[in-house]
């Protein structure tokens, strides 16, 4: 039986840990490349668990390793757009509430379009954007008059976004009051 570092998903997920590194090394001198790359990571991630059920190899090592790098990769994807767009502080609030909700809810109904969507969204802020103080608005304005498959996607991906963040603010809220209730029990 191999050890557990060498599952299969696991080597998956460090493959996609090294791809994000280097995502990010270049993502000020090479957007395209960038763009590929994160989104190569992306696509590996849905990969691992599929590797993982057809081999029998779920791990809670590998589940860590896996919820990890999605939320490393997505806080520094979203660190990255504060830089490009004003007010920067839109994407740290999204992170904010991408991690407390994914921390306080250890599970989460798996919502397969609208996190794509999300991870899409921020790929194609992330292109559009010229320079250091982008205005959002203006970018979404500009992404309007590009091709009909461009407005397609990205008017689908804004969709899904918005389910994705009102999933996380309710998750978000159950899961505080399930601690809350929990307390009380605790305390009596």
């Amino acid at each position: 039986m191999p050890s557990v570092y060498l599952y299969i998903p696991n080597i998956i997920g460090y493959f996609r840990i090294i791809i994000n590194f280097i995502a990010f090394a270049v993502c000020y001198s090479n957007k395209a490349l960038f763009a590929i790359l994160y989104f190569i990571s992306f696509v590996l991630d849905g990969v691992d668990g599929w590797f993982a059920r057809k081999f029998n190899q779920a791990s809670t090592f590998g589940a860590v390793l896996d919820m990890v790098t999605d939320r490393v990769s997505t806080a520094c994807l979203l660190a990255l757009l504060s830089q490009f767009y004003r007010p920067g502080l839109v994407f740290l609030i999204l992170l904010g509430l991408d991690i407390t909700s994914h921390w306080f809810q250890m599970y989460r109904p798996f919502m397969a379009f609208c996190c794509v969507s999300c991870e899409v969204l921020y790929i194609f802020l992330f292109l559009f954007a010229d320079e250091e103080s982008t205005s959002l608005l203006s970018v979404c304005k500009g992404i309007l008059n590009q091709s009909p498959v461009v407005i397609l996607v990205f008017v689908s991906t804004l969709v899904g976004w918005a389910v994705k963040q009102a999933t996380n603010v309710i998750q978000m809220k159950t899961a505080a009051d399930a601690c809350v209730v929990y307390d009380l029990k605790r305390s009596k």
